[in-house]
């Protein structure tokens, strides 16, 4: 075919021939037929969530024949390659940042090939159109996943640096999450460089900073916020699997915060780029908790509920908006056994089990819809949301 690469879909019956992407200069893959355009996009990561994941929760939430839940009824689903540059199971930072920039990445490399070679993200795109920006996670906000969107470093352990490079060069509008780590290691920042990043943030720079659920709630009023609600990732949503385990009032869940960060960047008239991430899911199936897991998967179900209800409430916002709902790889190879010969029941755990304490390398789903999204309903790598994203951006 003379170097060009074709897609078939199979659509309705009808074959479909050449109409989602094809290959650009530079071995990438973009949008055929310039589709249009985006004034919003809606980035939301299940980090580590694979299909067993969204199956038992749905059947702990309403059983067998129970409602979908809120994402698997986006009008488009397609699914994705998840491999990094260097090897077949990725890890958080090559996944995210193949999605932030379209390129393949080494693990633990944060948007970064070199540093003569750090790629445009797509969270810098949009602030180069004038556009709002936000990230936020139930990890500390400096993790992999919104690291690849807001910085550039050879490592993803460098915390320290994603921070500055948060406030200080990328200039992200709203940071909402966990805490930050050091330079060295995954303990937390040192309370002198947290208060002289804080200071820096909120003095220089024009941040509000929250720490508590009502402190978060006021400085929704105003412009740019960096939220750190605890140490590190905050607290797990187990209180929605087991009641027993309440949740800190002063602390907001991933749907507060994802409610705030659109009542935010949603006054930017030239628009915004949000990406969210349920972070927590991945760390439950590492740790085989499969309460946790499925706790974590409904917080994050009811954060993109939170964004429809957004999109639903003024309809033309559709019309406007892509919203995309993937996960960067899957973990554990959790899957679910039983039960055999009876079903379950609304509140029920189901009988699993893991293959792995690791990720793996299994294709995640891609569920989407709204401005462009008719371009991820099929297989994809993940670099190719990237120049989805990009071509529809207005």
């Amino acid at each position: 075919m003379n170097g060009n690469k074709w897609i078939v879909f199979i659509v309705a019956g009808a074959m479909v021939v050449g109409m989602s992407v094809r290959a650009d200069d530079d071995g990438g893959r973009r949008v055929k037929n310039g589709p249009k355009k985006a004034k919003n996009i809606i980035f939301m990561v299940p980090d580590g969530m694979g299909l067993s994941d969204v199956t038992a929760a749905r059947i702990f939430k309403g059983g067998p024949d129970g409602d979908p839940l809120s994402f698997e009824l986006l009008k488009q689903t397609g699914y994705q390659r998840t491999h990094s540059a260097n090897s077949t199971v990725t890890d958080s930072s090559a996944a995210a940042a193949a999605w932030a920039t379209g390129d393949k990445y080494n693990n633990g490399q944060i948007s970064w090939h070199s540093d003569t070679d750090m790629p445009e993200t797509i969270l810098e795109i949009a602030k180069k159109k004038g556009k709002a920006t936000g990230l936020v996670a139930t990890s500390d906000i400096t993790h992999a996943t919104p690291a690849a969107f807001g910085a550039h470093v050879s490592a993803r352990k460098s915390e320290g640096e994603i921070a500055r490079q948060y406030i200080e060069e990328t200039e992200v509008d709203v940071l909402l999450g966990g805490g930050i780590a050091n330079n060295r290691s995954n303990s937390p920042l040192p309370p002198e460089d947290l208060e002289a990043l804080v200071d820096s943030a909120t003095n220089e720079y024009g941040y509000a900073y929250a720490d508590t659920l009502a402190e978060l709630e006021s400085a929704t009023c105003g412009g740019k916020i960096l939220g750190l609600f605890k140490q590190g990732g905050k607290t797990l949503e187990r209180f929605r699997v087991d009641p027993a385990n309440s949740y800190p009032l002063h602390e907001p869940t991933l749907p507060e915060m994802t409610k705030a960060a659109l009542k935010v960047l949603s006054r930017d008239k030239d628009g915004f780029f949000l990406m969210v991430e349920g972070s927590q899911i991945d760390w439950r199936n590492h740790a085989h908790d499969i309460k946790g897991m499925i706790a974590e998967t409904l917080a994050f179900e009811e954060s993109v509920k939170v964004v429809i209800e957004w999109l639903d409430s003024e309809p033309s916002r559709w019309m406007h908006t892509l919203l995309i709902v993937v996960p960067d790889h899957e973990t554990g190879g959790f899957q679910i056994n039983g039960p055999y010969g009876r079903l379950s029941k609304t509140g029920d755990i189901v009988e699993a089990g893991w293959t792995t304490g690791s990720h793996t390398a299994v294709d995640t789903l891609v569920w989407s819809e709204g401005v462009g999204s008719e371009y991820l309903g099929g297989p994809m790598d993940n670099t190719d949301i990237f120049h989805v994203m990009k071509q529809v951006l207005k």
